[in-house]
C-alpha cells in the first residue's frame, strides 16, 4: 500500500460532502482500536493549524480512547462507505464488537499519531488533538436539543441521545491518500 501525501485542505470540499454519507472516525489506545461513523464535523484552520474537528457522545467507546491517547485519525472513502461497513461502525459498540473483523477493515499503519488508516477509506487525516469542549446543552436552541438530544435513548447505546458531544479538535499532524 503505497500513501500519497496531500496538503491537509487539499480534499476539505471531499471531506465535507463526505460528512452527509459518513465517514470514519479512528480511536486507539491500550492496544484497543475503534471506528466509528461520524456525520457531523468541521475541516478548517484554526490558531494558524490545519485543523479537523470532529464531536463524540460523552457515553461512546471512542471517547475514553480519545480522551487517553490525545489522537485520531479519519478515513474518508472517496465514494461512499460500503453499506456492511457504514452499518457495523455505524450501530454497533467497539465496547461490544471487534469492528475489524466484524465490518472487514484493513488496517494501515500510521505515520505520525498512533491510530490506524483504514484503506476501505483510503483519504486519511491522522490529527493530534490540542483542544476539547463538553457542550453546554443549556446553550442551545429549542428545536436543537428536540430534535437531537430528546434523552430517550440511554448514552451506551448506539442511538443514543441522553448525552451531549464533545467537540474534539485534532491539529491535522500526516494528511495523504492510501493507493495500491
Amino acid at each position: 500500500m503505497n500513501r500519497r501525501t496531500i496538503a491537509p485542505l487539499e480534499m476539505a470540499g471531499h471531506i465535507a460532502q463526505a460528512l452527509d454519507h459518513g465517514v470514519l472516525l479512528n480511536s486507539c489506545a491500550d492496544g484497543r482500536f475503534n471506528s466509528m461513523v461520524i456525520a457531523w464535523g468541521h475541516i478548517g484552520v484554526e490558531w494558524g493549524r490545519p485543523i479537523f474537528v470532529c464531536y463524540v457522545r460523552e457515553g461512546r467507546f471512542t471517547r475514553p480512547l480519545i480522551d487517553e491517547a490525545g489522537t485520531f485519525t479519519v478515513s474518508v472513502p472517496t465514494d461512499r462507505l460500503v453499506p456492511h461497513v457504514l452499518r457495523v461502525c455505524g450501530t454497533m459498540s467497539g465496547r461490544d464488537v471487534d469492528k475489524v473483523a466484524e465490518a472487514g477493515l484493513t488496517l494501515v499503519d500510521p505515520v505520525a499519531n498512533g491510530v490506524p488508516a483504514i484503506t476501505e477509506a483510503p483519504i486519511t487525516l491522522e490529527c493530534k488533538v490540542i483542544y476539547r469542549q463538553p457542550q453546554d446543552l443549556s446553550l442551545m436552541p429549542k428545536d436543537v436539543l428536540d430534535r437531537f438530544y430528546p434523552a430517550d435513548v440511554p448514552s451506551t447505546d448506539c442511538g443514543s441521545n441522553r448525552d451531549a458531544h464533545v467537540a474534539y479538535y485534532g491539529e491535522i499532524v500526516a494528511s495523504y491518500v492510501l493507493e495500491d
